[in-house]
């Protein structure tokens, strides 16, 4: 059956270009009234402000029959971003969609990332990502309908030299989906991530990127973003997306071994035990924490019986 947003509306943050653009394309083109988000900054956050790129993709979304509007809000900016909030409100009455994907990039090593690139970066990514989400919430919980979508990336979830500052934030937002994934369940709120590998402009510069970027369009994620933010989505997903590949990347715990508290609660106990440890062959995910503590409780209990 095909996916359709008629009479819903999407916000869209850093939808000037690249992935967000596409996002807000396909919604679009799906029926739903996009605000198309974009601080019209650079890669870096460092410089820029301008509405262009944001209003050009609204005149291309126009110019197919859609229905759209430009906001130059910084996600950094709690004012600007209730501001921009209020702004859809005032003019579509609801709010049902709201993906994450503004961001920027200070790539360095470790040692030489400063404490300023790092903290920038967390408050694009990350506090941006809260921001929008909080000015949204209770929007979603009062309709009882909500669909939200952050942004992760692989450098979070597996890491990526030199992303320290990156990978942090989009771990992140990942922690964010997945009590949002419990506070918004009976509001029908679904909350979900994506991890996308595209050519985009923050991705570019990267080494050997530009041999393979007619395989990696932005194009070629978009369809995971829309499936995510459907009205029979799951929740609480990661989702990989890249050249037409769709993959769920899904946390699980192995089942460990229990040394009890006595004096077989040793290190060297854990040492000689590791790979019964590192076992994943009865490993399962944890839809919330307190899993991880009855998982724990009842490999004592089967050990005792």
């Amino acid at each position: 059956m095909a996916i359709t947003f008629k009479d819903q509306v999407a916000i869209i943050t850093g939808a000037g270009g690249g992935l967000g653009r596409c996002h807000a394309l396909d919604l679009a083109k799906r029926g739903a009234k996009v605000v198309v988000n974009d601080l019209g900054g650079s890669v870096d956050g460092s410089t820029g402000g301008s509405l262009s790129p944001a209003e050009a993709v609204v005149e291309e979304i126009k110019a197919a029959g859609g229905e759209a509007m430009s906001n130059g809000a910084s996600v950094t900016d709690k004012g600007q971003v209730e501001a921009m909030v209020k702004e859809v409100m005032d003019a579509y009455g609801r709010i049902d969609i709201l993906i994450n994907n503004a961001g920027i990039l200070r790539d360095k090593s470790f040692t030489k990332v400063e404490d300023d690139d790092f903290r920038m970066v967390l408050e694009v990514h990350l506090m941006g990502t809260v921001n929008c989400t909080k000015a949204v919430w209770e929007i979603m919980r009062e309709q009882n309908y909500g669909r939200i979508v952050v942004t992760s990336s692989s450098s979070g979830l597996y890491g990526n030299f030199g992303q320290t500052n990156y990978g942090s934030a989009k771990m992140g937002v990942v922690g964010l989906i997945n009590t949002l994934k419990l506070e918004g369940a009976k509001y029908n709120i679904k909350c979900n991530a994506l991890a996308p590998f595209a050519g985009t402009r923050m991705t570019e510069e990267l080494p050997g990127m530009s041999d393979v970027l007619d395989q990696i369009k932005p194009d070629f994620v978009t369809p995971a973003v829309t499936y995510m933010v459907s009205e029979d989505a799951p929740t609480g997903v990661i989702m990989a997306a890249g050249a037409g590949v769709f993959a769920r990347v899904m946390i699980h715990e192995t089942m460990g071994i229990n040394l009890g508290t006595g004096e077989d609660m040793t290190a060297e106990n854990i040492a000689s035990n590791w790979d019964q440890i590192s076992d994943m062959k009865d490993a399962k995910p944890c839809y919330q924490g307190g899993e991880q503590a009855m998982k724990m409780f009842e490999l004592i209990q089967n050990e005792k019986g």
